[in-house]
């Protein structure tokens, strides 16, 4: 019950905030298809919610996939379109589909911890964290991060549970719903190796469980090539979406390099400092994640405890490790929601008071960013 209430208050938080946001902010909207907003005949805070990625996942629910439109993953607009039988409208079924895959998400995310974490303080602080994170308004949006949550963590809760069938469905769909999917397996493998049993029993047991998010995967692709002649054009048509992204590989000391040169030289524009507020939020991250490693490492005689933890903590790494590979951390703060462990280790601070400043931090920079994204300007 608490945990729908705190649900219910940041969700009218968010609201509240996009609907003052017009008085202090001036309008930008600098994005395709802005102006087909509109035509879902709701006010301006609230289809404001679909702005940048949203639009061309509503676009895709209602007309298919167009040109480049396939770096968008396929079971978001899927629902969007058999939502929309029933609501009437595509961007109502999105928002509807967003707020219950991240309260039901939220529920399962709480029972998961309540298995790897042994302090329950920790578990409220971990949710805590989450929920007020500067770019968590995107659970509440026209993008993937709701529904990615729930399947991604209801996986990991079921497997952590030993339901592999059942984890093997949600893996299935998580890898269907983003890219980041089908890096589910590293939690998985993770657990399976600090498992004491033959080779042969682990096959056995954890085959479909294994298999699942490489077929989701795999079917995502075998589509692509069918219709585009390139299975991997997910990853091929990026550079259409700006950014700065590229498909050639860059390694991360490139990537730091090449920003700290844009903070030497460019400019001090609005795009500087998001550029800034970005690698910010990766070195932060980045460095708890490797804090936490060590940390884990130093408690690893509770091997339950240490196998469900460092496969969570090296999931997470690659999560925020990925997206640089495209040269660039544009949007690192909203991915950066799928790094758990960052959370889990905030939460395990022993002095609330420096929880506490976390928490404010984390909530005045989550109504800067709310009200920047709600106006147009892209913050992540």
């Amino acid at each position: 019950m608490a945990l729908i209430v705190l649900f219910v208050i940041f969700r009218i938080f968010d609201l509240l905030i996009s609907y003052l946001s017009p008085s202090f902010i001036a309008y930008l909207g600098f994005f395709p298809y802005k102006e087909l907003l509109k035509d879902y005949l709701l006010p301006q805070w609230i289809y404001s919610f679909a702005n940048f990625d949203g639009i061309h996942y509503l676009l895709i629910a209602q007309n298919g996939y167009s040109q480049y439109e396939q770096a968008f993953f396929p079971l978001y607009p899927i629902l969007i379109r058999f939502f929309s039988l029933v609501f009437k409208n595509y961007l109502i079924s999105s928002l509807i589909i967003s707020y219950v895959c991240f309260l039901t998400g939220l529920f399962v995310f709480k029972k998961y911890l309540e298995l790897i974490l042994k302090n329950k303080r920790q578990v409220v602080w971990t949710l805590i964290f989450l929920i007020i994170f500067p770019s968590s308004f995107f659970f509440g949006a026209v993008y993937t991060e709701s529904l990615f949550f729930l399947t991604f963590i209801s996986s990991l809760y079921f497997f952590q549970k030993k339901k592999y069938s059942h984890s093997a469905v949600f893996a299935f769909f998580c890898s269907l719903t983003r890219l980041i999917g089908i890096f589910i397996l590293i939690p998985f493998l993770v657990k399976i190796f600090f498992e004491k049993e033959s080779l042969r029993n682990k096959i056995k047991k954890y085959f479909l469980v294994i298999l699942s998010p490489i077929i989701g995967f795999a079917s995502y692709c075998y589509y692509l090539f069918k219709t585009t002649g390139d299975a991997f054009f997910f990853f091929n048509s990026q550079p259409a979406f700006g950014a700065n992204r590229t498909t050639e590989i860059i390694v991360l000391p490139r990537v730091i390099f090449r920003y700290i040169k844009i903070f030497l030289t460019a400019a001090h524009d609005f795009q500087y400092y998001v550029s800034l507020f970005e690698f910010i939020v990766f070195v932060i991250i980045f460095s708890v994640l490797i804090y936490g490693l060590i940390n884990l490492f130093k408690k690893r005689k509770d091997m339950k405890y240490f196998s469900s933890r460092l496969g969570l903590n090296l999931f997470s790494l690659i999560n925020i490790t990925l997206p640089t590979l495209t040269g660039t951390f544009s949007s690192l703060p909203r991915y950066a929601l799928f790094s758990f462990s960052f959370f889990i280790v905030l939460s395990s601070i022993k002095t609330r008071c420096v929880k506490t400043a976390i928490a404010f931090v984390f909530l005045i920079f989550h109504v800067l960013m709310l009200a920047l994204f709600i106006q147009g300007y892209f913050i992540s």
